[in-house]
Protein backbone atom coordinates (compact mmCIF):
# COMPACT_ATOMS: atom_id res chain seq x y z
CA UNK A 1 0.00 0.00 0.00
CA UNK A 2 1.04 3.70 -1.02
CA UNK A 3 0.72 6.23 1.66
CA UNK A 4 0.05 9.58 -0.39
CA UNK A 5 -0.72 12.95 0.82
CA UNK A 6 -2.99 15.18 -1.51
CA UNK A 7 -2.13 18.95 -0.77
CA UNK A 8 -4.26 21.82 -1.67
CA UNK A 9 -2.62 24.43 -3.31
CA UNK A 10 -3.91 27.37 -1.40
CA UNK A 11 -3.19 25.60 1.82
CA UNK A 12 0.34 25.82 0.90
CA UNK A 13 0.10 29.48 -0.24
CA UNK A 14 -1.39 30.20 3.11
CA UNK A 15 1.71 28.29 4.82
CA UNK A 16 4.14 29.85 2.48
CA UNK A 17 2.74 33.47 3.49
CA UNK A 18 2.81 32.74 7.02
CA UNK A 19 6.49 31.17 6.62
CA UNK A 20 7.47 34.52 5.30
CA UNK A 21 5.80 36.43 7.63
CA UNK A 22 7.07 35.08 10.55
CA UNK A 23 10.36 35.46 8.54
CA UNK A 24 9.84 39.03 8.25
CA UNK A 25 8.82 39.28 11.99
CA UNK A 26 12.18 38.13 13.38
CA UNK A 27 14.63 39.99 10.88
CA UNK A 28 12.76 43.10 11.66
CA UNK A 29 13.06 42.38 15.88
CA UNK A 30 16.63 41.27 15.42
CA UNK A 31 17.64 44.78 13.78
CA UNK A 32 15.41 46.62 16.10
CA UNK A 33 16.93 45.11 18.99
CA UNK A 34 20.63 46.07 17.62
CA UNK A 35 19.12 49.70 17.30
CA UNK A 36 17.68 49.66 21.23
CA UNK A 37 21.28 48.01 21.92
CA UNK A 38 23.32 50.47 20.58
CA UNK A 39 21.28 53.33 21.71
CA UNK A 40 21.95 51.98 25.23
CA UNK A 41 25.15 51.13 25.32
CA UNK A 42 25.66 55.12 23.69
CA UNK A 43 23.83 56.21 26.67
CA UNK A 44 25.67 53.83 29.34
CA UNK A 45 29.05 55.71 27.79
CA UNK A 46 27.53 59.15 28.18
CA UNK A 47 26.78 58.46 31.86
CA UNK A 48 30.62 58.36 32.39
CA UNK A 49 30.58 54.22 32.49
CA UNK A 50 27.66 53.29 33.98
CA UNK A 51 25.99 50.32 32.86
CA UNK A 52 22.26 50.22 32.20
CA UNK A 53 22.02 46.72 31.57
CA UNK A 54 24.37 45.74 34.61
CA UNK A 55 21.13 46.80 36.75
CA UNK A 56 18.92 44.75 34.81
CA UNK A 57 21.71 41.61 35.46
CA UNK A 58 20.68 42.14 39.31
CA UNK A 59 17.52 42.98 39.64
CA UNK A 60 16.16 40.38 36.51
CA UNK A 61 17.71 36.82 36.86
CA UNK A 62 17.94 35.34 33.31
CA UNK A 63 19.63 38.43 31.46
CA UNK A 64 23.20 37.80 30.90
CA UNK A 65 25.81 40.51 30.20
CA UNK A 66 29.26 40.20 28.77
CA UNK A 67 32.25 42.30 29.57
CA UNK A 68 30.88 45.39 28.60
CA UNK A 69 27.65 44.86 30.35
CA UNK A 70 25.36 45.22 26.59
CA UNK A 71 24.39 41.64 25.68
CA UNK A 72 21.00 40.20 25.86
CA UNK A 73 21.66 36.13 26.59
CA UNK A 74 19.95 34.45 23.81
CA UNK A 75 18.15 31.09 25.37
CA UNK A 76 18.17 32.58 28.92
CA UNK A 77 15.94 35.55 28.17
CA UNK A 78 12.58 35.37 28.48
CA UNK A 79 9.47 37.32 26.29
CA UNK A 80 8.55 38.98 29.85
CA UNK A 81 12.22 39.96 30.43
CA UNK A 82 12.76 41.31 26.86
CA UNK A 83 9.98 43.59 26.91
CA UNK A 84 10.80 44.71 29.95
CA UNK A 85 14.17 45.39 29.11
CA UNK A 86 13.08 47.42 26.04
CA UNK A 87 10.30 49.20 27.68
CA UNK A 88 13.31 50.28 30.26
CA UNK A 89 15.78 51.40 27.69
CA UNK A 90 12.73 53.79 25.44
CA UNK A 91 11.67 54.97 29.01
CA UNK A 92 15.33 55.94 29.75
CA UNK A 93 15.73 57.28 26.12
CA UNK A 94 12.68 59.64 27.04
CA UNK A 95 14.01 60.73 29.89
CA UNK A 96 17.30 61.69 28.64
CA UNK A 97 15.74 63.52 26.22
CA UNK A 98 13.63 65.52 28.25
CA UNK A 99 16.76 66.08 29.92
CA UNK A 100 18.83 67.35 27.45
CA UNK A 101 15.89 69.61 26.06
CA UNK A 102 15.86 71.17 29.66
CA UNK A 103 19.50 71.63 29.38
CA UNK A 104 19.30 73.55 26.42
CA UNK A 105 16.70 75.72 27.10
CA UNK A 106 18.91 76.79 30.62
CA UNK A 107 22.05 77.03 28.00
CA UNK A 108 19.55 79.38 25.64
CA UNK A 109 18.33 81.37 28.99
CA UNK A 110 21.90 81.61 30.26
CA UNK A 111 23.44 82.19 27.65
CA UNK A 112 20.58 85.64 26.31
CA UNK A 113 21.05 86.87 30.34
CA UNK A 114 25.01 86.91 29.51
CA UNK A 115 24.97 88.79 26.49
CA UNK A 116 22.93 91.02 29.13
CA UNK A 117 26.21 91.05 31.32
CA UNK A 118 28.52 91.54 28.50
CA UNK A 119 26.54 95.02 28.31
CA UNK A 120 27.71 96.17 31.71
CA UNK A 121 26.27 99.70 33.05
CA UNK A 122 30.12 100.58 34.70
CA UNK A 123 30.12 103.65 36.56
CA UNK A 124 33.58 105.12 36.74
CA UNK A 125 36.04 103.92 39.99
CA UNK A 126 35.43 106.00 42.90
CA UNK A 127 37.26 105.49 46.26
CA UNK A 128 35.11 106.01 49.23
CA UNK A 129 34.81 109.52 50.55
CA UNK A 130 35.24 110.25 54.22
CA UNK A 131 34.23 113.23 56.60
CA UNK A 132 30.24 112.74 55.08
CA UNK A 133 27.31 113.29 57.86
CA UNK A 134 25.86 110.13 58.64
CA UNK A 135 22.21 109.57 59.65
CA UNK A 136 20.58 106.54 60.65
CA UNK A 137 16.91 106.75 59.31
CA UNK A 138 14.08 106.06 62.04
CA UNK A 139 12.07 102.92 61.73
CA UNK A 140 9.42 100.87 63.46
CA UNK A 141 11.75 98.03 63.16
CA UNK A 142 12.70 97.66 67.37
CA UNK A 143 16.02 96.79 67.87
CA UNK A 144 17.19 93.20 68.13
CA UNK A 145 20.90 93.14 69.59
CA UNK A 146 21.78 90.99 72.23
CA UNK A 147 25.64 92.85 72.39
CA UNK A 148 27.65 95.98 71.57
CA UNK A 149 31.11 95.60 71.53
CA UNK A 150 32.63 99.31 71.28
CA UNK A 151 30.14 100.72 69.15
CA UNK A 152 29.35 97.41 67.16
CA UNK A 153 26.10 95.54 68.06
CA UNK A 154 25.80 92.33 67.67
CA UNK A 155 22.75 89.69 67.71
CA UNK A 156 23.96 86.42 69.55
CA UNK A 157 21.75 83.85 68.48
CA UNK A 158 23.98 80.87 69.67
CA UNK A 159 24.86 79.17 73.11
CA UNK A 160 27.91 80.56 73.54
CA UNK A 161 29.21 83.67 75.69
CA UNK A 162 29.85 86.83 73.99
CA UNK A 163 33.39 87.67 75.79
CA UNK A 164 35.32 90.94 75.51
CA UNK A 165 38.42 88.12 74.50
CA UNK A 166 36.19 86.14 71.53
CA UNK A 167 34.97 89.87 70.35
CA UNK A 168 38.19 91.63 70.45
CA UNK A 169 39.48 92.35 66.75
CA UNK A 170 42.96 91.43 66.71
CA UNK A 171 43.22 89.79 63.47
CA UNK A 172 45.37 90.53 60.67
CA UNK A 173 44.35 90.17 57.04
CA UNK A 174 46.97 89.44 53.84
CA UNK A 175 46.39 91.08 50.49
CA UNK A 176 46.16 87.28 49.52
CA UNK A 177 43.54 85.85 46.88
CA UNK A 178 39.96 86.89 48.07
CA UNK A 179 37.32 85.27 47.07
CA UNK A 180 33.41 86.51 46.54
CA UNK A 181 30.65 84.20 45.75
CA UNK A 182 26.88 84.13 45.89
CA UNK A 183 24.79 81.24 46.97
CA UNK A 184 21.53 82.62 45.89
CA UNK A 185 22.68 84.48 42.55
CA UNK A 186 19.72 85.42 40.84
CA UNK A 187 18.42 87.72 43.94
CA UNK A 188 17.95 91.14 42.93
CA UNK A 189 16.38 94.45 44.32
CA UNK A 190 13.85 96.41 43.63
CA UNK A 191 12.99 98.29 39.97
CA UNK A 192 13.22 101.77 39.28
CA UNK A 193 12.04 103.91 36.32
CA UNK A 194 15.70 104.14 35.41
CA UNK A 195 16.73 100.76 35.89
CA UNK A 196 14.63 97.78 34.81
CA UNK A 197 15.28 94.52 34.13
CA UNK A 198 13.25 91.02 33.34
CA UNK A 199 12.62 89.43 36.88
CA UNK A 200 12.60 85.81 36.67
CA UNK A 201 10.70 85.22 40.20
CA UNK A 202 9.85 87.37 43.47
CA UNK A 203 13.05 89.66 43.50
CA UNK A 204 15.29 87.65 41.08
CA UNK A 205 16.76 87.73 37.38
CA UNK A 206 19.08 86.27 35.78
CA UNK A 207 20.21 89.03 34.35
CA UNK A 208 23.55 89.97 36.16
CA UNK A 209 23.45 93.96 35.72
CA UNK A 210 20.26 93.99 38.37
CA UNK A 211 21.23 90.75 40.67
CA UNK A 212 23.42 90.84 43.77
CA UNK A 213 26.60 89.87 41.44
CA UNK A 214 26.53 93.68 40.61
CA UNK A 215 27.15 94.08 43.72
CA UNK A 216 29.82 91.82 43.78
CA UNK A 217 31.69 93.32 40.68
CA UNK A 218 31.67 96.43 42.45
CA UNK A 219 32.93 94.95 45.79
CA UNK A 220 35.78 93.32 42.94
CA UNK A 221 36.39 96.80 41.81
CA UNK A 222 37.05 98.04 44.74
CA UNK A 223 39.40 95.66 46.81
CA UNK A 224 41.72 95.46 43.41
CA UNK A 225 41.71 99.46 43.47
CA UNK A 226 42.85 99.20 46.90
CA UNK A 227 45.19 96.30 46.31
CA UNK A 228 44.04 93.37 47.17
CA UNK A 229 43.91 89.88 44.53
CA UNK A 230 40.00 89.15 44.12
CA UNK A 231 38.33 86.10 42.43
CA UNK A 232 34.97 86.58 41.94
CA UNK A 233 32.52 83.73 40.92
CA UNK A 234 29.29 84.80 39.25
CA UNK A 235 28.38 81.07 38.57
CA UNK A 236 24.31 80.36 39.04
CA UNK A 237 23.59 78.24 42.20
CA UNK A 238 20.08 79.07 42.47
CA UNK A 239 18.91 79.08 39.20
CA UNK A 240 17.24 77.06 37.11
CA UNK A 241 15.96 75.44 40.83
CA UNK A 242 16.27 77.28 44.09
CA UNK A 243 16.70 73.81 45.92
CA UNK A 244 20.07 72.55 46.56
CA UNK A 245 21.52 76.55 46.64
CA UNK A 246 23.96 75.92 49.35
CA UNK A 247 25.51 72.69 47.92
CA UNK A 248 26.04 74.24 44.91
CA UNK A 249 27.72 76.87 45.53
CA UNK A 250 29.91 74.94 48.62
CA UNK A 251 31.11 72.88 45.31
CA UNK A 252 32.12 75.88 43.42
CA UNK A 253 34.16 77.30 46.50
CA UNK A 254 35.84 74.02 47.47
CA UNK A 255 37.09 73.45 43.32
CA UNK A 256 38.25 77.57 43.72
CA UNK A 257 39.89 76.61 47.61
CA UNK A 258 41.65 73.83 45.53
CA UNK A 259 42.64 75.99 42.39
CA UNK A 260 44.10 79.31 44.87
CA UNK A 261 45.25 77.99 48.01
CA UNK A 262 46.81 81.26 49.38
CA UNK A 263 42.76 82.18 49.65
CA UNK A 264 42.45 84.43 53.04
CA UNK A 265 38.87 85.70 52.90
CA UNK A 266 36.06 84.09 51.55
CA UNK A 267 32.56 86.12 51.34
CA UNK A 268 29.16 84.83 50.12
CA UNK A 269 27.97 87.67 49.25
CA UNK A 270 23.69 88.11 49.54
CA UNK A 271 21.19 90.95 49.00
CA UNK A 272 19.50 90.94 52.53
CA UNK A 273 16.52 93.78 52.05
CA UNK A 274 12.81 94.05 50.34
CA UNK A 275 11.28 96.90 48.88
CA UNK A 276 9.77 98.96 51.95
CA UNK A 277 11.05 100.48 54.97
CA UNK A 278 9.84 98.16 58.02
CA UNK A 279 12.78 95.84 57.27
CA UNK A 280 15.63 97.30 59.10
CA UNK A 281 16.95 101.18 59.13
CA UNK A 282 18.57 102.55 55.63
CA UNK A 283 21.53 105.08 56.04
CA UNK A 284 22.43 108.70 54.45
CA UNK A 285 25.55 109.25 54.01
CA UNK A 286 26.13 112.33 52.40
CA UNK A 287 23.18 112.88 49.81
CA UNK A 288 23.12 109.07 49.31
CA UNK A 289 20.59 106.52 50.82
CA UNK A 290 22.38 102.95 51.18
CA UNK A 291 21.23 99.67 53.02
CA UNK A 292 23.00 98.55 56.14
CA UNK A 293 25.84 95.51 56.51
CA UNK A 294 24.78 92.58 58.13
CA UNK A 295 27.35 89.80 58.90
CA UNK A 296 26.33 86.60 58.83
CA UNK A 297 28.68 83.96 61.56
CA UNK A 298 28.47 80.47 61.64
CA UNK A 299 29.54 79.05 65.03
CA UNK A 300 30.93 75.67 65.71
CA UNK A 301 27.55 74.20 66.35
CA UNK A 302 25.73 71.95 63.95
CA UNK A 303 28.59 71.54 62.46
CA UNK A 304 32.66 71.69 63.25
CA UNK A 305 33.77 75.00 62.11
CA UNK A 306 37.06 75.78 64.48
CA UNK A 307 37.77 78.93 63.03
CA UNK A 308 34.29 80.87 63.59
CA UNK A 309 36.13 83.02 65.96
CA UNK A 310 38.74 84.43 63.91
CA UNK A 311 35.45 85.15 61.52
CA UNK A 312 33.66 86.76 64.00
CA UNK A 313 36.72 89.20 64.94
CA UNK A 314 37.11 89.88 61.45
CA UNK A 315 33.36 91.03 61.10
CA UNK A 316 34.01 93.05 64.55
CA UNK A 317 37.14 94.70 62.66
CA UNK A 318 35.14 95.88 59.02
CA UNK A 319 32.70 96.74 61.59
CA UNK A 320 34.54 99.45 63.61
CA UNK A 321 36.48 100.70 60.42
CA UNK A 322 32.98 101.67 59.05
CA UNK A 323 31.66 103.60 62.08
CA UNK A 324 34.90 105.09 62.09
CA UNK A 325 35.20 106.43 58.31
CA UNK A 326 31.04 107.25 59.07
CA UNK A 327 30.47 107.99 62.40
CA UNK A 328 26.40 108.18 62.93
CA UNK A 329 25.84 112.02 63.36
CA UNK A 330 23.90 112.56 66.95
Amino acid sequence: MINMAVLNLKDVIKYLIKITLIITVVIGLTKYFSTVKASIAKKAEELEGFSFTSCLDITIPGIASDKQGEKIGELQTSPLETMLYLNLGMLNSLKDQSVEKKESEDNKQANKTQEDTNQEIEEPLQKAQTGLDTEVQKTNVPEKYTSEYKGVKIRNETKYKLTEEILTPNVTVKKDNILIFHTHTCESYTPSEKYQYKQTGNYRTTDRNFSVVRVGRELDRQLQNYGYNVIHSETYHDYPSYTGSYENSYKTVTNLLQKNKNTDIVIDLHRDAISDYSYAPTVKIGEEYVAQLMFVIGGNISKEHPNWQQNLKFAVKIQQKANEMYPRSV
